[in-house]
């Protein structure tokens, strides 16, 4: 499979509200994570680091150009790979053990990293059969109502287990914005991971569903209004209530 160069790994779009998405271009859409990095007063955060083949540091300015929070949304393999980059972490408690110690099987790398998640390899010397996720532990552990203080921005940290144990949302309150993770997104949600409860699920997305939000970003797949984020979840939650 041709390979890609270290400088054309990483694409990033504005999306307004001094939001802009970073990318993954060459990893196929189901695996491909939304990196979002948020400008703030007196900080700035970034949402999830993507899978750490090449240095988000060294190829995307924008994450250096400040001091910088990253948060976890939770501690998958394609959301955590640059998170060693940063001096300053966030992850859920729940999941703080996964950030210090990211073996394979904890992070799903192990089943989920072939060639076949790609469009294009990353540059040499990356392998599939060798690919790790560098350790990283939290500076911060978060928990249910914790915010993310940017000066003039407030994120509330909302725990919304059932994908994982620690998945947490993102909300900013004044601007309607929430940073959903992979418990809601506008594609094939998964609810079979190794550490994944139904029950959590269920009352996560009950707990999302009347937040009166404007946009959603979530982990992955495009962002979405508020109509279709409470399309998204009473779906769900019907095929639930149906099964």
């Amino acid at each position: 499979m041709e390979r890609v160069s270290a400088d054309q790994w990483y694409e990033t779009e504005a999306r307004g509200d001094g939001v802009t998405l970073i990318h993954e271009p060459w990893i196929r859409p189901f695996y491909r994570c939304n990196i979002w990095h948020v400008r703030g007063r007196d900080r700035d955060m970034l949402v999830d680091s993507g899978m750490g083949v090449v240095s988000l540091r060294a190829h995307v300015p924008l994450v250096t150009e400040r001091s910088l929070t990253a948060v976890a949304s939770h501690t998958h393999f394609d959301h955590i790979g640059c998170h060693h980059e940063f001096d300053d972490r966030c992850v859920h408690g729940a999941e703080a053990d996964i950030l210090a110690d990211p073996a394979n099987p904890a992070t799903l790398a192990d089943p989920y990293v072939t060639d076949e998640i790609f469009e294009r390899l990353p540059p040499e010397p990356y392998s599939s059969a060798t690919y790790s996720v560098r350790a990283a532990a939290a500076t911060r552990l978060l928990a249910d109502g914790d915010a993310i203080d940017l000066g003039d921005r407030r994120f509330e940290v909302i725990h919304t287990p059932g994908h994982s144990p620690g998945g947490i949302a993102l909300w900013e309150a004044a601007s309607g914005i929430l940073f959903s993770g992979d418990i809601v997104y506008d594609g094939p949600l998964i609810e079979d991971t190794y550490h994944a409860d139904p029950i959590d699920y269920h009352a996560s997305m009950v707990r999302l569903h009347d937040l009166p939000v404007r946009v959603v970003h979530g982990g992955h797949f495009p962002s979405y209004g508020a109509e279709r984020h409470r399309r998204i979840i009473r779906d769900w939650l019907d095929e639930k209530e149906r099964a």
